[in-house]
């Protein structure tokens, strides 16, 4: 019996991408969930039209009933649910841990992990898994376009979820199958530097058992650097000639690539995925390199490839106006994610490219402003607005001109810093030429000025 007699769980932060999917997928298999957050979202809203009890702020009355509390690493140990759970003893865990316990609901569970592209690999994986009937458990960190939910409840034995290295929380993760995507400097509020991250990375490779495997991208170099160090099978993906399962031949179309995927000289066939960019494919091939260690047949892997349809906020295309312009959404919000969506941007298209960025943390700001300065070189005009903090207190001297003024040093001649992201519609009006494609990127919110766009463009 799952979690013995625990069935009342409630969640604090429930709202989180993460927290959400685990609080759907429970809810799935009967259990009782709750839940509260400082804001009501999208996510909210969805949890309590399916009968979960959602709460607005924290408050001790909110925990009352439950047998476990779950928190996420974006909240504070004083937080006061917390503070009463552990007064009344009731058991507090981080969100990772339960993750740890859902991995044993089936006899293979897979964690994918990686400093950028987890969510889009997950997804296609996911789609590799469900087109091939294995009927699998997903808990993903964002939400599938196909499912129109970040988690499902699969009756087959395989359990896929993301593994995110933040605040080492993969750690508590014992896939029998891990994959890395790529190592890249990140969260130094939780890791001293590159080695220290590339330690836990280790540790997650070295996390699944002797008769497990770990699949890692021979591209990345700071992955090529603890190949040494991984005492577990390992199998690897990437466009090296030297990888296990490779990509040859590609092109690029109008938001679409097609490769060729060869392993040990040997063609298996051609795939073909509706999403753009390099960074994409290298996801393909992970998805692809886990499905051919599943023994799924490569016609299987090649149709739930081609019915992947993307992740919600992952070079998301909104709309393509009466002037033709495109109207584009995307999640990133590091400097590698930054040069990949524009790579995509450029290589599927033959468009101005217009990018109007949203910071995602001060601390990221601080330590990454030169690196975003050099990466958004590549955008025919740079716009972007003031920082969004989320989990964290402003920085004394950190805004995003740190990022506009390095760039401009940098030689961009085509930078506008519009501190309030709402006057950055109407700002559009002097900038915006027919033809163009219009990228809101970041982890934050200016996605939601997407719908003010489109109508100060009609006008």
């Amino acid at each position: 019996m799952i979690f013995g007699k625990t069935k009342k769980i409630h969640f604090v932060g429930i709202g989180g991408i993460g927290m959400s999917g685990m609080a759907e997928l429970l809810h799935s298999l009967d259990f009782i969930i709750s839940g509260s957050d400082k804001l009501l979202s999208e996510r909210t809203q969805h949890l309590s039209s399916i009968g979960i009890k959602i709460f607005q702020n924290h408050h001790q009355k909110n925990i009352t009933n439950c047998d476990v509390l779950v928190y996420s690493s974006a909240i504070s140990l004083d937080n006061p649910e917390i503070t009463a759970a552990l007064e009344r003893k009731i058991p507090v865990i981080r969100r990772a841990e339960l993750l740890g316990e859902l991995l044993k609901l089936k006899p293979i569970s897979i964690a994918i992990g990686g400093t950028h592209g987890k969510t889009s690999t997950s997804s296609m994986l996911g789609s590799i898994l469900i087109s091939a009937k294995l009927n699998p458990t997903l808990v993903i960190g964002g939400i599938v376009n196909d499912l129109a939910s970040n988690s499902i409840s699969g009756k087959g034995n395989i359990i896929l979820v993301e593994a995110d290295e933040f605040d080492r929380t993969f750690l508590s993760l014992q896939p029998t199958m891990a994959l890395i995507t790529n190592i890249d400097l990140e969260h130094l509020d939780c890791y001293e530097n590159l080695d220290d991250l590339q330690n836990a990375f280790t540790q997650f490779a070295n996390s699944v058992p002797f008769y497990g495997r770990t699949a890692v991208c021979l591209d990345d170099p700071n992955l090529q650097s603890i190949l040494p160090h991984i005492k577990r099978s390992v199998i690897t993906f990437g466009f090296s000639h030297h990888a296990d399962i490779q990509a040859l031949n590609i092109s690029y179309e109008s938001g679409s690539s097609e490769f060729d995927v060869t392993t040990d000289n040997e063609k298996l066939g051609r795939i073909t995925i509706n999403a753009p960019g390099a960074h994409n494919i290298k996801n393909a091939l992970a998805a692809i390199c886990l499905a051919v260690e599943l023994e799924i047949p490569f016609t299987q892997i090649q149709r739930g490839l081609r019915n992947y349809s993307g992740v919600w906020r992952r070079f998301q295309i909104i709309k393509i106006t009466d002037d033709n312009i495109m109207i584009v959404d995307d999640y990133a919000h590091h400097p590698s994610e930054v040069a990949a969506t524009l790579q995509a941007a450029q290589s599927g298209w033959d468009r101005r490219v217009v990018v109007i960025f949203q910071p995602h943390l001060y601390s990221r700001t601080r330590d990454f402003h030169q690196e975003f300065a050099r990466a958004f070189q590549n955008a025919d005009v740079f716009i972007c607005t003031d920082i969004y903090g989320a989990r964290e207190k402003p920085i004394d001297g950190v805004s995003a001109e740190l990022i506009t003024s390095t760039a401009k040093q940098y030689g961009h001649k085509r930078v506008h810093y519009i501190q309030d992201k709402n006057q950055v519609p109407e700002a559009l009006n002097n900038i915006i030429l027919p033809g163009d494609m219009v990228i809101t990127m970041g982890a934050g919110d200016i996605w939601r000025q997407n719908e003010k766009i489109i109508e100060v463009l009609a006008l």
